[in-house]
């Protein structure tokens, strides 16, 4: 044992924190290790696997550690290398959870002389099966963003182990009948012997669950089991972990339920919050320190989590001086930050990371940074933006102003206008516009309509006649706000966030033609971008940040309806699950601030609500004690451009609506034929068909102040 007596002498661990060290030297029995942020737990956990085989005599081979990924499995073992050897390195077992069931599936095969279903790791196989069950199940062609969505929620139903009545209500919050795709789903994967990673997990437990004398090797094998990341693991994952370490075995889990932001995976961080319940006798730690952050930050951070009930009650403090305060930057509207980044963007001097919750809130800035060729890195740029129904709903209905005979298209989109055309309809619309050569929405002339229908149809002809020679922006407002797709979007509960992003894309364009190459450009340079890493600029989601940390963090878009994407007002009359996802918009902010080591900036928009940044100022306007006295937000406002003074409105409609009628004192009654807009969405000029046969055009709202009115 000279290699554990030499290491007595000069520990790696006698350089940890009081709090560290206890970490490291508590090795029997169940463990909970609760580490706040920046907290140093890699650190602890590799430096405890060194303190158990040398300073307490446990064989390697008897130890797992389990990480969330396969990376991080691989970062776990350059560490231990690192500090103490490859030679008992080779011995220890870092794996994935996915890692640890392919072992006990194959185990079981043996025992039993069967060989187990195939794992499907090419999700192009998965992604084939679900195309033409949702084909099948929802009766029309799904995008890659449908495919996804449904994988997603697949694998949350399967880790989280809902039952049938759980899923068809997921279903329902979704819009779609999930139960039944779910279903036949499960059931292609075992007519082909296959099973998918989700499958993994539930066959292992169900295996060891089944074979007491399979789980009673696997105990004896794995005599301390470590466990990273715990507030990521799943249900199915705690319960097999559970399984492996039994009630009172040596179980160290490493986590923090403020860090939760995996809930559409299924992370289950009830499992750290009922540790003691299902493991009677264990221990909870804590290691509090904050080693990362300016204590302005960490002050802040602390504080602002508090607002979450479903935690363990503790503060994080800091180690780090106060230096520079948390900047409030007030903009005067959404759309102003992205040239406001650009500014950033030209003159950096230190690592910068923008972070957002969703990937398509930085695409605009991508769009300029492109355009004017500087650098910057993005980590996991997501695709899904592009092929998102509404985006293809979008993109469709721009294409069809330029091609109004096109069946295809027509057949995509006729029904998101609220036109109340009927499918037979449509068809026979489509058929005769082909005998006819016309247009397919001419067509509505020569079939049998009822006067209203035929109406809205001739005035959504307008719409595409005018649409094909605007601007990409102008036709994109024309269509959310006076064709009724806007409505349409609302009826179904779907947000119009990706309108805004497509909004911000077209201003940069002049043609429909020009945006719609544009958009494929962009995703083209999002596929095939290498990778900058000696830029300063970081463009990130807060996710795919996680376990990361930059000098200066610049949070943006946090805004009601994006991040949160739903808030909670009254917790009495809002749903468990409602309550649940606004505590993890809350965590995944609280992660997004405690990413920055230096310098933290939140964006503010006059038009905009934000219950997170209420919250911020709230907290420093409510100071009490010493602690909280120390929090400092600097709200910084830009300087916005003086505007004209207002035109007197007091006899003009607030919103012109193409089809209503107005009065004119020289050409007499007529209706509203179609509106142009300034890039703010406000009416500019109007177009307006008279009983008589006229046709005019008047400038808004001079036109009311002169005496027209609009009538019933």
């Amino acid at each position: 044992m000279e290699m554990k007596n030499e290491l007595l002498t000069t520990s790696p661990w006698s350089a940890l924190s009081d709090q560290q060290q206890e970490a490291v030297k508590t090795v029997e029995g169940p463990v909970l290790l609760l580490a706040v942020p920046g907290s140093g737990k890699t650190t602890v956990l590799v430096n405890r696997l060194g303190y158990m085989i040398y300073n307490m005599g446990i064989e390697p081979e008897h130890i797992l550690t389990l990480t969330y990924t396969v990376a991080a499995t691989k970062d776990m073992e350059q560490r231990f290398r690192k500090i103490f050897g490859d030679k008992e390195a080779s011995r220890l077992e870092f794996r994935t959870i996915n890692g640890i069931c392919a072992k006990i599936i194959a185990h079981y095969g043996r025992l039993i002389g069967k060989t187990s279903f195939e794992l499907v790791t090419d999700e192009k196989v998965t992604g084939k099966i679900l195309t033409d069950i949702y084909l099948k199940v929802v009766g029309e062609y799904p995008t890659e963003s449908d495919i996804k969505g449904v994988r997603t929620l697949i694998t949350y139903c399967k880790n989280m182990c809902l039952t049938e009545t759980e899923i068809k209500g997921v279903g329902k919050d979704q819009g779609i009948d999930l139960y039944r795709i779910y279903e036949k789903y499960n059931n292609e994967l075992k007519s082909r012997s296959l099973m998918d990673y989700d499958d993994q997990m539930i066959y292992a437990y169900r295996m060891l669950k089944g074979s007491k004398e399979l789980l009673a090797y696997y105990q004896n094998e794995y005599r301390y089991i470590c466990v990273d990341e715990a507030q990521d693991t799943s249900k199915i994952q705690h319960m097999i972990i559970s399984l492996l370490s039994g009630e009172k075995g040596n179980l160290f889990m490493v986590g923090d339920e403020d860090q939760s932001i995996y809930g559409f995976r299924a992370a289950y961080p009830d499992a750290l919050l009922n540790f003691e319940k299902e493991h009677p006798g264990a221990k909870v730690l804590v290691m509090d320190k904050n080693y990362r952050s300016n204590a302005r930050i960490v002050e802040a951070a602390d504080l602002f989590i508090q607002s979450n009930k479903s935690r363990h009650a503790k503060h994080m403090c800091a180690t780090k001086e106060p230096q520079s305060d948390i900047r409030i930057v007030s903009m005067s509207s959404r759309e102003a930050q992205y040239s406001y980044l650009f500014k950033v963007a030209e003159d950096l001097d230190t690592q910068t990371a923008v972070l957002y919750r969703d990937n398509e809130s930085i695409l605009p800035l991508i769009d300029i940074l492109e355009r004017e060729g500087l650098s910057y890195r993005i980590k996991s740029a997501d695709m899904a933006f592009f092929t998102h129904r509404v985006v293809v709903d979008v993109t469709n209905m721009l294409m069809f102003a330029l091609r109004p005979s096109d069946p295809e298209l027509f057949m995509k989109i006729y029904f998101k206008f609220q036109t109340y055309l009927k499918k037979p309809d449509a068809e026979s619309m489509c058929y005769v516009a082909d005998g006819r050569h016309c247009g397919i929405l001419d067509a509505a002339e020569y079939i049998d309509l009822n006067s209203r229908i035929l109406g809205n149809c001739r005035s959504l002809r307008t719409h595409f006649r005018n649409m094909a020679s605007e601007t990409p922006y102008k036709a994109i407002n024309r269509l959310e706000n006076y064709m009724g797709y806007g409505e349409y979007l609302k009826t179904n509960n779907i947000d119009t966030n990706k309108i805004f992003i497509l909004k911000m894309l077209a201003k940069k364009e002049s043609t429909i033609e020009g945006f719609l190459d544009r958009l494929e450009e962009l995703r083209t340079i999002l596929t095939e971008k290498d990778t900058d890493y000696n830029s300063k600029l970081i463009l990130s989601t807060i996710h795919s940040s996680k376990g990361l940390e930059y000098d200066s963090v610049i949070l943006i878009d946090v805004i009601n309806g994006v991040f949160p994407s739903k808030v909670v007002k009254k917790t009495e009359k809002a749903s468990p699950q409602d309550i649940r996802d606004f505590e993890e918009e809350r965590r995944v902010f609280y992660v997004g601030m405690t990413r920055a080591r230096e310098k933290l900036t939140i964006f503010k928009y006059d038009d905009k609500s934000s219950v997170f940044v209420k919250e911020l100022l709230g907290k420093e306007k409510k100071q009490t004690t010493p602690q909280k006295q120390a929090l400092k937000l600097t709200v910084t406002p830009l300087l916005k451009k003086k505007t004209a003074e207002p035109v007197s409105t007091t006899n003009a409609p607030k919103q012109l609506i193409i089809g209503e009628r107005v009065v004119q004192t020289k050409y007499g009654e007529g209706t509203i034929t179609d509106v142009d807009y300034d890039e703010d969405e406000i009416p500019t000029k109007f177009t307006v068909s008279f009983d008589s046969g006229t046709e005019r055009k008047f400038v808004y709202p001079f036109a009311f102040t002169m005496g027209m009115k609009v009538i019933g």
